[in-house]
């Protein structure tokens, strides 16, 4: 009975975690943007600024050229580059090449602004999101911020 629970609620999570990250304008795999899989959800028992907190897991596959548009996260972001190369900006700070091996950190709400494969084959980013457990939106653009929302 226990693991049925654990088992409908990891699912659950992870289907949570999969419209979190399609609302933010992340592709399905069937558009021009990357492709987001959503690998884990966790409840952290620490807090987060106080508040409860989940931990999401999610592989970024993108294909040479692709590229996401700016955006943000609600909470910071640690990420391992699977294969491939990943441009990574975040802030003002200048553009940088990472490689298969090489790791990243992001504070929780700074701008994102360069997420590409400048190479000439597949790139894979593992990333973990850490983020209050009230969060709708993993990744929010930084369009919806300019206006507002």
């Amino acid at each position: 009975m226990n693991r049925t629970l654990l088992t409908l609620l990891a699912g659950a999570a992870l289907a949570a975690g999969g419209v979190i990250l399609a609302r933010a304008g992340h592709d399905d795999g069937h558009g021009k943007g990357p492709t987001v899989k959503p690998l884990s959800a966790v409840e952290m028992i620490e807090k987060l600024d106080g508040q409860e907190a989940t931990a999401t897991a999610v592989e970024v596959t993108l294909e040479p050229g692709q590229a996401s548009p700016a955006h943000r996260h609600p909470g910071p972001v640690l990420g391992y580059v699977l294969e491939g190369e990943y441009e990574w900006a975040v802030d003002d700070r200048p553009a940088k090449v990472l490689k298969a091996g090489d790791t990243f950190y992001e504070p929780a709400g700074c701008p994102h602004r360069v997420s590409k494969n400048p190479g000439k084959v597949k790139a894979r980013v593992l990333a973990w999101v850490l983020h209050p457990r009230h969060a709708k939106q993993l990744v929010l653009p930084e369009a919806a911020k300019e206006k507002g929302l």
